[in-house]
């Protein structure tokens, strides 16, 4: 043990940081060891404070900045640093979207070792803030305490609305203002904040699963059109109606509004049913000439103005034909496909969520697309031979699977299939690397398309294009 821990918080002066890594640290070098630090700079040289060690890394936080990189800006939170959510809001956004690039570079070079052609340019998000359609927040009475507060010695409120602390999840970080959603959305959770404390509104015990105020769910479209949910640990009737009524009422552009009742250990709710206080359980967004209806639940591209640039490189890789029978894998709600279904095609989508399922064909309704079919069910056990003998093979698949890539069970099966035209939609540049390596000997990469989803994080989609290898 003494051993492991022996350079714990031990100062390594002068170190270079070289390049951006995974998961928003940056990488340095130290003593022939590989050094990851938190919210570095590459181009920054600093003093830097071991925080961790692991077998081959260590880990590290910046102690003292000696010479700043030029890719540094100043974040616009003040909340940088703690809530975990935007870990390169102090880089500039034009170094990120070249830190994103390379992360695709790196992945199929050092991952998968693929042959590929030259990577598009990165397509950037016009919103650097306030580009978010879905923000959650969470309320409880066990509020993170800054060390300046701590050392006030002032009687400060232990209750809380904003998010929890990275590996915390016993203590949230009470917001002022989060840049992510566009207003009312900082107002709304303030606000919310404010009526508990003021009618003396208990707030959720994480540890004792005690409390009603327990989450807030915004979600806005293009239109300025808003969605409220709000998730309650309490059975209380008469005091949900009374909150929302008072709410509606300081909000009237606020124009749906639904309630959970969650008094489960954990914070799920898709096995909850939503109650609808005013308006609709949902509202629609227009992404290119589709429109889809997007429930309370619903899952959906939290970067609505980037989807569209997404699913645009999709439909421009897919290039379908009249005629053609589209497989969307991993399809959620159905909004990839129905973007590309047009010219009489035959839409056939899998996905393991069965809510996901139903709103699938009620997008598909929607936007008129009849020769549809969806089904709920394990993509590993789901995607055989006798699925393909019944809905027939595809002339184009689109797979976009969560970040922890496909199954090899699918990916075998992709590769007996030899579909024509097959585009790999991924949130993890290292998984669809990893799955593109299994697949070389029977597809070659075509065409590779960085996107932008979430500005000042490490998150970047990734589009590729694969042919069958002509044997």
């Amino acid at each position: 043990m003494g051993r492991r821990n022996s350079h714990y918080g031990k100062v390594l002066p002068d170190i270079t940081i070289e390049r951006a890594g995974a998961e928003g640290k940056s990488i340095a070098h130290w003593d022939g060891k590989v050094v990851f630090v938190s919210y570095g700079a590459p181009g920054d040289v600093a003093d830097l404070r071991v925080t961790g060690r692991k077998k081959r890394f260590l880990l590290a936080e910046i102690d003292k900045l000696k010479t700043p990189s030029e890719s540094r800006t100043s974040p616009r939170c003040e909340h940088f640093g703690l809530c975990g959510g935007c870990k390169w809001q102090h880089l500039s956004y034009s170094a990120q979207l070249t830190f994103k690039a390379q992360q695709v570079r790196d992945a199929f070079d050092r991952i998968g070792k693929l042959d590929y052609p030259e990577i598009r340019p990165i397509l950037g998000s016009e919103q650097e803030f306030g580009y978010r359609n879905k923000v959650e927040y969470t309320f409880c009475n066990s509020r993170w305490m800054l060390q300046e507060e701590i050392d006030s010695g002032l009687e400060l409120p232990k209750d809380a609305a904003g998010f929890h602390m990275p590996g915390r999840f016993d203590k949230v970080l009470h917001l002022n203002t989060c840049h992510l959603q566009a207003e009312p959305t900082n107002r709304v959770r303030n606000w919310f904040f404010d009526y508990a404390r003021t009618h003396g509104i208990s707030f959720f015990d994480v540890k004792e699963k005690t409390g009603f105020l327990r989450n807030l769910i915004l979600r806005n479209n293009r239109r300025g059109e808003w969605l409220l949910l709000l998730v309650v640990g309490e059975e209380n009737e008469k005091q949900v109606h009374a909150i929302l009524e008072a709410c509606a009422s300081a909000f009237p552009e606020i124009g749906n509004l639904l309630y959970v009742y969650n008094t489960k250990a954990n914070d799920t709710i898709y096995d909850l049913p939503v109650h609808t206080f005013k308006g609709n359980a949902w509202i629609q967004e227009e992404l290119g000439n589709r429109t889809f209806k997007i429930q309370a639940k619903s899952f959906f591209q939290t970067n609505s103005a980037q989807a569209v640039r997404l699913y645009d490189t999709v439909k421009e890789f897919a290039s379908v034909q009249k005629g053609d029978v589209i497989y969307d894998l991993y399809c959620g709600t159905g909004s990839i496909g129905i973007y590309l279904a047009e010219d009489d095609v035959s839409l056939v989508g899998i996905d393991s969520v069965p809510d996901a399922i139903r709103d699938a064909y009620e997008n598909a309704a929607l936007n008129g697309i009849e020769k549809v079919s969806y089904t709920a069910g394990d993509m590993r056990n789901l995607f055989n031979p006798d699925f393909l003998k019944e809905h027939g093979r595809p002339d184009v698949l689109v797979t976009d699977p969560p970040r922890s890539g496909m199954h090899p069970v699918v990916v075998e099966q992709l590769n007996a299939l030899r579909v024509p035209k097959l585009v790999y939609v991924s949130c993890n540049a290292a998984t669809q690397a990893r799955d593109l390596d299994l697949m070389r000997d029977v597809y070659r990469i075509v065409q590779v398309q960085p996107v932008d989803m979430f500005p000042h994080t490490h998150h970047v989609e990734n589009v590729v294009l694969l042919e069958l290898i002509e044997s």
